[in-house]
């Protein structure tokens, strides 16, 4: 896996790109450094059904279902999105900031988007992720590890705890920790 000079993931099986207008662009000199994990499914708990890329596209149909009243008008996106099966759907380049995070505070800066990296994971608060997602995502974390200095990483719940359960009780955080390295020092404080 690897990642162009714009920060698009390059090519290959299980890898698509659907470039989203809501982002644009990081502060000037502002290094990546924080990787924010997230879940999302629309309507909740129904997966493999393209309406969250067509969220982040913002061509979603809210009459589909009576739930997306609840998202009219949204403007969000992510990087990156594993689906269920563990295939990756990009929607913003690395170098530029993805709508993801909303307000954020992070070791006592605001506005996470500025210096993260999002990725959201197919799945709810309290379904177990798949093998194929974990998978997916470590392969997904080395690669960002290798060409960004990201120092940490951390849960939407994390960052943005009075609005946000994500990625929510399911996530395995010991068992993403073995299978991407970060040091204890940069995992949320009850997983390290």
């Amino acid at each position: 896996m690897k990642l162009d000079a714009l920060g698009w993931l390059e090519a290959g099986a299980g890898i698509s790109r659907m470039p989203s207008p809501n982002c644009d662009p990081r502060p000037a000199g502002e290094a990546i450094c924080l990787l924010v994990l997230h879940n999302i499914s629309l309507p909740p708990g129904q997966f493999l059904n393209g309406f969250v890329g067509d969220l982040f596209l913002n061509r979603l149909d809210t009459t589909a279902d009576p739930w997306f009243s609840n998202v009219v008008g949204l403007r969000v996106s992510a990087h990156f999105l594993i689906d269920r099966h563990g295939n990756i759907t990009q929607f913003v380049g690395c170098e530029q900031r993805a709508w993801h995070a909303g307000v954020s505070v992070f070791a006592g800066r605001e506005r996470c988007n500025d210096f993260s990296i999002g990725i959201e994971l197919e799945g709810t608060d309290d379904l177990p992720f798949t093998q194929a997602q974990y998978d997916r995502l470590a392969e997904l974390t080395d690669c960002l590890r290798r060409r960004y200095p990201l120092s940490a990483v951390r849960g939407h719940s994390h960052i943005a705890p009075l609005r946000k359960t994500d990625p929510g009780a399911c996530f395995d955080w010991p068992r993403y920790a073995r299978m991407t390295g970060w040091p204890p020092d940069a995992l949320p404080n009850e997983i390290a």
